[in-house]
């Protein structure tokens, strides 16, 4: 008797299922193209500094005597010795003449002898702008060990990448 008297409810269960996945639907299909998202406003471009950079060992490797050799365990007879800790990296970025952006990197890791990783989004206008980045991997040197100064025109909603390429040793833009 259970069987019969449920039959007549069950196109119910159905629209109702019917109902409640075109709801779903219309949720999806609402909130995919609402609110509005913006990257950039109007008018702005963007300049991201984004690189990973293994500094300078922070000392010369030293050559160990035939005595200090003796006296080290048979494992431990490196003949150099070099000191693990990296240089910090020290990134600046001039915009127009004026300092936009300057940061200390640290060294990674427990002994400070990992990669430093320097990343900053700058939010300009679009438009023509002198830009000058210096990179400095080396405390035992004067100055910058790299630089890079260039006039560029950015448009709007553009994204300006500024890397520093290892292998070549040099700023990119990108």
């Amino acid at each position: 008797m259970t069987m019969l008297s449920s039959k007549p409810f069950a196109w119910i269960a159905w629209v109702a299922q019917g109902l409640l996945y075109a709801l779903f639907a219309l949720g999806i299909a609402t909130f995919s193209s609402w609110p509005h998202y913006r990257q950039l406003p109007a008018g702005q471009a963007l300049i991201k500094l984004s690189f990973t950079h293994t500094g300078k060992r922070v000392a010369d490797c030293v050559q160990r005597t035939p005595a200090e050799l003796a006296k080290l365990s048979p494992n431990m007879r490196a003949p150099l010795q070099c000191p693990r800790e990296r240089s910090p990296v020290i990134v600046e970025v001039d915009l127009d003449g004026t300092l936009a952006y300057r940061h200390v990197a640290e060294p990674s890791g427990l002994s400070r002898d990992g990669a430093s990783t320097v990343y900053r989004r700058l939010q300009v206008p679009a438009d023509q702008h002198r830009l000058a980045v210096r990179l400095k991997d080396n405390t035992r040197s004067a100055g910058f060990d790299y630089n890079r100064t260039e006039t560029l025109t950015l448009k709007p909603g553009q994204i300006l990448v500024i890397d520093f390429d290892a292998e070549k040793g040099q700023i990119t833009f990108i």
